[in-house]
């Protein structure tokens, strides 16, 4: 038995089961989410202040329908009645039944569910009768690590935030991201930015945690795709997140089912050692990717988010595949494309998947041969204009034409 599997096109990934962290206590009255209700406040704060948390040891299924939504996708109105149950939740002596009414109903899918969320408390201290009064929260946004030593350092973590809010409750307030949220947090870029300030406020406790701990778990959930480069610039392509759609409830074999459109996928393009901003730009598909200025010099990021296989049941039926996906790097001053490289989502020569990598051998093979460099083309390539997309800026949807795209600023 191992902790971790191979998909059919070689991506390395866990088991798919959860890795649920449950806190409590040795009794339901000694839970320290019933002793100080301000530790509940302020983890469900901070987790909402920080994404990375939600996002970075989750399964490959996040977003509203998941398993395990943020208290911010589940309800518009999610941020602001949470900030009226904070101003009503007592300082001191609250008893837990106060606990329980505040926040059961907002820690919540989407259907209202208070199993599915992000923070559980369906066995915190429910009315009688309608649950096991335990005294537990379970944080469900873990999945199963594929290495045990990945899984403890996840145990220390938690374990260091509950100690940091015990001795200092989180003050700070809930961030409306609005579409920010799946627009940046759904890249490695920005989970990374972001994980790192946690780990620099618990350092800042005394807790000397060091961003190296975690760089497996980085690359595990955003692995490399592969890299070009070209006249002293790093083109990359990097997995990223895709927040999948449930559909519309179907009936089969006298049971109700929902699927889920895994369809789509998304990358990060990243570009660095550009000196001169205006001279660059990346294409996919002959589509100008949205690059946007990263805070380190010379580097930027964008997203890509395509449909990657065509399947019986998903959203938009009529948009076909857009792989492979052609990246080029042109020079605006030279009007030539000096890089170029193609990402396949299957094999290249027509082949079928029909089983799973044997060994983590054959299952780098298959994700070295869907990655290709490529001879730029010959001759003067113009660039596309720019594809303004007020909604999500960072992000070139492939299934969103051009012309509808430039329509979202006007």
């Amino acid at each position: 038995m191992t902790a971790e599997k191979f998909a059919y096109d070689g991506g390395h990934i866990a088991t798919g089961g959860g890795s649920h962290i449950v806190i409590g206590g040795a009794t339901v009255l000694d839970s320290p989410f019933l002793r100080r209700p301000d530790l509940l406040r302020s983890m469900v704060t901070f987790w909402q202040n920080h994404p990375s948390l939600s996002y970075l040891f989750s399964g490959m299924y996040v977003g509203p329908t998941s398993q395990y939504p943020r208290v911010d996708e589940a309800r518009m109105d999610a941020l602001y009645e949470l900030e009226v149950a904070f101003s009503h939740l007592p300082a001191s002596d609250c008893p837990p039944w106060i606990v329980d009414g505040l926040f059961r109903n907002l820690l919540v899918d989407v259907t209202g569910n208070s199993h599915r969320a992000e923070f559980c408390i369906d066995k915190l201290y429910p009315p009688e009768g309608l649950g096991l009064r335990l005294g537990l929260l379970e944080l469900r946004a873990f999945e199963m690590a594929p290495h045990v030593r990945m899984g403890l350092i996840e145990m220390l973590l938690i374990r260091a935030l509950v100690s940091m809010f015990w001795r200092q409750p989180f003050q700070g307030s809930l961030v409306r991201w609005g579409t920010a949220l799946h627009d940046q947090f759904m890249l490695p870029y920005f989970v990374r930015r972001d994980f790192f300030d946690v780990l620099d406020q618990l350092r800042g406790y005394g807790h000397r945690f060091e961003n190296e701990w975690f760089a497996s778990h980085l690359e595990f959930r955003f692995p490399t795709i592969g890299s070009i480069n070209a006249e002293g610039i790093e083109l990359e392509l990097r997995q990223a997140l895709e927040p999948w759609n449930v559909l519309a409830e179907e009936t089969a074999s006298g049971r109700t089912v929902r699927s889920v459109d895994s369809s789509l996928e998304r990358m990060q393009v990243r570009v660095s050692g550009v000196t001169t901003e205006s001279r660059y730009v990346v294409t996919c598909n002959g589509r100008r990717v949205p690059l946007q200025p990263a805070v380190a010099r010379g580097e930027a990021v964008a997203a890509v988010r395509f449909r990657a296989r065509k399947l019986s049941a998903a959203l938009h039926p009529t948009i076909p595949v857009h792989a492979p996906l052609v990246f080029d790097l042109i020079d605006l001053w030279k009007e030539r494309s000096v890089g170029r490289c193609v990402y396949h989502t299957k094999p290249t020569d027509g082949r079928v998947y029909t089983a799973r990598p044997a060994d983590a051998a054959e299952a780098e093979g298959r994700r070295r041969e869907r990655f290709q460099t490529s001879t730029p083309p010959p001759g003067p390539i113009a660039a596309p204009e720019e594809e303004a997309n007020s909604i999500y800026p960072m992000t070139l949807d492939l299934r969103v034409p051009a012309r509808a795209a430039r329509t979202h600023t006007s």
